[in-house]
């Protein structure tokens, strides 16, 4: 009887081999990077950085992160997912060494193009395993587990790292965090290597076009509603990318906050979306995506807007807004990979997300220059954009098709 209950819940969670590894090293990695990448922008400051050189560092992010996302869809389709996996995994070890050894915020900068190897390589990658590992049925499911497992570390690091920071200084803590991250990642690595068992995407090995795939071919082969929902979704995360590096900013630096007490909303955030992963995953998955993903883009809207309006008192209310940002991301998720098919699901999943990342790139700099004028304009514009890209997908139904 305990055997079919669990089997029972392992069937409901979509818990298949793959993914529970994945899920082992997404916690793993996580547990040492939530230490510290929300700090980053304190970080920076205290090695000197201007408020517009901490917006053109999330810009630079931006860039990484859009121009990583094909290539890493590409090794996931040639390489196999473990393999590729791995590989981004040890990139991102490579990136925490320099980290640690980074006298200037500038080496810092250097140091992010290898971190991000893992953050953002491996997302198509991930996306193509756990297309491939479950049905249609429950990939909603599957997304919401692996995102629900990837923030658990959300909940628990950033207010140990924010005591870090405030025991140690900015400089120390963040040190001590990367070190950790190093020796979580090189445990990551075993895992992932060890226990991953290859899956190749079916038909890959025979795809008629082979080595020959342009990224015009997989633009061509990408149906019309997934370029549509990207369209929505490009608007709506520049309008977040506007105001998301200043978040740490506004909570210490305008309200007065402490390292620790950002930690804790963050935390706050987290277990908000948390609480709503299974629920929304369960009901996307027997009745369909669209209201879910209209609902996660309307929080991202009000996110930004909801830290403005809010007096300090009351500003863990913006943070349960954030959490429930989450709401419909499974159902986005499995939306992509349902349009994706298998044979080259991993460039189409990185050919979406270079766009995406492409299109919010200019996003933090414009930031940067706001928050120059006025604190509260990066909040307020940010707002305003996503507003429209949510107004787009709510007019245009088809879009969901």
């Amino acid at each position: 009887m305990q055997n079919k209950r669990g089997a029972a819940v392992r069937d409901f969670l979509a818990l298949e081999h793959n993914i529970v590894v994945l899920l082992g090293a997404l916690l793993i990695i996580g547990m040492g990077e939530e230490l510290w990448v929300r700090f980053m922008p304190k970080y920076l400051e205290a090695l000197g950085a201007s408020a517009v050189a901490i917006g053109a560092y999330g810009s630079f992010k931006r860039v990484v992160d859009a121009l990583y996302q094909y290539p890493g869809g590409w090794l996931a389709d040639r390489l196999g997912r473990k393999r590729a996996l791995t590989l981004f995994n040890l990139i991102a070890a490579t990136g925490y060494v320099l980290y640690l050894i980074a006298p200037r915020w500038e080496i810092v900068v250097i140091g992010t193009l290898l971190v991000m190897a893992w953050s953002s390589m491996s997302q198509p990658a991930i996306f193509a395993l756990i297309g491939d590992v479950l049905g249609r049925s429950k990939r909603a499911m599957g997304f919401s587990v692996q995102s629900i497992w990837k923030r658990v570390p959300i909940v628990i690091a950033p207010p140990l790292g924010g005591y870090m920071l405030a025991k140690l200084g900015v400089v120390s803590g963040m040190r001590v965090g990367f070190a950790i991250s190093l020796a979580l990642a090189l445990v990551a690595i075993y895992v992932q290597s060890r226990f991953y068992t290859e899956t190749p995407p079916e038909n890959n090995a025979q795809d008629a076009h082979g080595e020959q795939r342009e990224l015009a071919f997989i633009w061509s082969v990408m149906p019309t509603a997934l370029r549509r929902l990207l369209l929505a979704d490009c608007l709506v995360r520049f309008g977040t990318n506007i105001a998301i590096v200043y978040v740490v900013l506004w909570v210490t630096n305008v309200h007065g906050g402490s390292t620790l007490e950002f930690g804790a909303l963050t935390s706050l955030q987290m277990i908000v979306a948390i609480a709503g992963y299974l629920p929304a995953a369960h009901f996307a998955d027997r009745f369909g995506r669209q209201p879910f993903i209209l609902a996660t883009f309307a929080f991202f809207a009000f996110f930004p807007l909801s830290l403005v309006i809010l007096p300090s008192q009351l500003i863990f209310l913006a943070f349960v807004v954030a959490g429930l940002r989450e709401i419909g991301e499974p159902a986005r998720k499995a939306r992509i990979v349902d349009l994706a098919e298998s044979s080259h699901r991993g460039r189409v999943i990185g050919l979406y997300y270079l766009i995406r990342g492409l299109s919010v790139i200019p996003a933090p700099l414009l930031g940067g220059l706001l928050w120059r004028q006025a604190h509260v304009l990066p909040f307020v514009v940010g707002s305003a954009i996503s507003t429209l890209g949510l107004a787009l997908y709510a007019l245009r139904p088809q879009f969901a098709e």
